[in-house]
C-alpha cells in the first residue's frame, strides 16, 4: 500500500480542476467527491478520470465504475491501488 497515494491524489485533483487557493489538507479523504464535499461536477469528473487514467494507467470503463471510484478520495486511492501498474504508483 502507498502511503504517499492519497496526498498525490489530493494534489492531482487540485492540480486539475484549477482549484486555486486550494491546499491538500484542505480535502476530507472521506468526504464525497461529488455532489456534497469537494462538489465536483460531471465535467469536473470527466476531467479528473481522463488525468487518473493517463497518470495512473488505468480505465474507468462506465459511470457507475467511475461513480464509485469518485465516491472519496479514499475510494478513489483503492480503486487504483487495486488497477494500476504498481510502478506507476510511486512518482
Amino acid at each position: 500500500m502507498s502511503d504517499s497515494l492519497i496526498p498525490r491524489l489530493k494534489q492531482i485533483i487540485i492540480t486539475t480542476l484549477n482549484l486555486e487557493g486550494m491546499t491538500p489538507e484542505e480535502i476530507d479523504e472521506n468526504a464525497p467527491l461529488i455532489g456534497s464535499g469537494l462538489a465536483l461536477d460531471s465535467i469536473d469528473a470527466l476531467e479528473l478520470v481522463v488525468k487518473l487514467e493517463k497518470e495512473f494507467g488505468i480505465k474507468i470503463s462506465s459511470s457507475e465504475e467511475s461513480r464509485a471510484a469518485l465516491a472519496s478520495i479514499t475510494s478513489l486511492a483503492e480503486f487504483i491501488r487495486n488497477r494500476a501498474d504498481p510502478s506507476k504508483l510511486s512518482a
